[in-house]
């Protein structure tokens, strides 16, 4: 979220509403973008992104999500494109909805080449951001959590007793059935 600039008045799109999107649409509400547009295949997924602050959902497999990213910014684009997913459709489908002078914060974990369509962007004058999770902004979250200005308890969707750890880890596993965010494992 902090690599995307996220800033007041914003419109912040995130391509993927796992965890990791989910988390970048709860931190990027502390910043006050004017709409968080949440973009995944799975319904249950976007239910979640609801929650978790997003102001409009789009499914890719029913909805053209650059043309409604473009109706929602009268024709501009996103200032903010964030890829969670790490697959190379969803890397360049933020490139696709990022606005001129915006960004684009991948988030996601690749494992294949995703192309950069330069003959596209440089005119945009598109800043792209990648980075592995640092802890730099730990402290801060911490203390934010402490104070009750952010709230991670919804990520805990699935609680589980430590003789249950196999049931936990199929639940997990099988998150696109079981809807599962994060598992806890308590005593």
């Amino acid at each position: 979220m902090l690599n995307g600039r996220v800033e007041p008045g914003a419109t912040v799109a995130v391509v993927g509403a796992g965890p990791i999107g989910l988390a970048s649409m709860l931190t990027a509400k502390l910043y006050a973008p004017s709409r968080i547009v949440a973009i995944d295949l799975a319904d249950s997924r976007l239910a979640q992104a609801k929650k978790f602050g997003a102001d409009e959902t789009i499914d890719p497999s029913t909805q053209d999500a650059v043309a409604r990213v473009m109706e929602l910014t009268d024709g501009l684009g996103a200032d903010v494109a964030m890829e969670a997913v790490g697959v190379p459709e969803t890397f360049e489908l933020c490139t696709e909805l990022v606005r001129p002078g915006g960004h684009v914060a991948n988030l996601g974990v690749h494992g294949a080449p995703a192309t950069l369509h330069l003959e596209k962007l440089w005119i945009k004058n598109v800043t792209i951001t990648t980075g592995l999770v640092d802890t730099y902004s730990t402290p801060t979250l911490l203390r934010l959590v402490a104070e009750g200005r952010l709230d991670p308890t919804p990520f805990a969707t699935h609680r589980f007793g430590l003789g249950e750890i196999e049931e936990a880890y199929e639940t997990f596993a099988d998150a696109a059935h079981t809807d599962a965010l994060k598992v806890v494992l308590k005593a």
